[in-house]
């Protein structure tokens, strides 16, 4: 399997591209945040391994993840996949995020105030498996960093995990549509019941496995798993 990435510039942000090997049909997941975005490097990325892009996936739909999906759809026509609950992110991303923060910060600085879907969406199921650019793909909904979050598992080898789970760390649960309880559950349910030797594509940072994370990672520990929270 081929897998590369291109980081945007704003929040670091890895955009990850998947195939079966090099000419073949891949897949793009978050593509992120650059000015005016991130549609040329992963145009370049894509061309430099002689692939065909059929499908962005949205691990969710915060602004770091989905800003680029809009125009490189429009220079690339292909299917944008993505939860029901977070689908109305992609026209409203402010929905999830700190009213007057940093990403409304960007976007004033951008110039960028409105938002619209991408001409061919398809909505996502729990533990829907389906074949993309001769892949197996599975999405497992994933909520607590926002209520639509999806991992996916690609041919039981890899994990994209989004936000949900990183080296050492997870994605934080308080912006808007963020829950921590439903976290503790998407780890204890979704993350914790995958095999150890799946490798884990984070959203940021650098790749990982289940087992490593198992360990080391003090957030899928008992003691925190174990806590209350909202």
């Amino acid at each position: 399997m081929l897998i590369d990435r291109v980081i945007a510039p704003y929040f670091e942000t890895n955009c990850w591209i998947l195939a079966s090997k090099i000419g073949q049909e891949c897949v793009i997941v978050d593509p992120g945040m650059a000015r005016p975005n991130l549609v040329n490097e992963i145009v370049s990325k894509v061309s430099e391994h002689n692939l065909k892009p059929i499908a962005v996936l949205i691990t969710h739909g915060h602004l770091d993840h989905m800003f680029s999906v809009l125009p490189l759809t429009a220079q690339v026509p292909m299917r944008t996949f993505i939860t029901a609950a977070d689908r109305f992110l992609l026209t409203d991303p402010m929905g999830a995020l700190d009213r007057n923060g940093i990403s409304q910060q960007f976007l004033h600085a951008f110039g960028k105030e409105k938002f619209k879907e991408p001409d061919e969406i398809v909505e996502l199921e729990d533990f829907e498996t389906f074949e993309l650019a001769g892949m197996q793909i599975t999405s497992i909904f994933a909520p607590g960093h926002t209520k639509g979050s999806v991992i996916f598992t690609v041919d039981d080898q890899q994990l994209i995990s989004g936000d949900v789970l990183f080296a050492g760390s997870i994605g934080r649960t308080d912006l808007p549509t963020g829950s921590a309880s439903q976290m503790r559950n998407t780890l204890r349910d979704r993350i914790l019941t995958l095999p150890d030797g799946l490798n884990v594509l984070p959203g940021h940072g650098g790749q990982t496995t289940i087992g490593i994370e198992r360990v080391r990672n003090p957030y899928l520990q008992s003691d925190f798993l174990d806590q209350s929270g909202r």
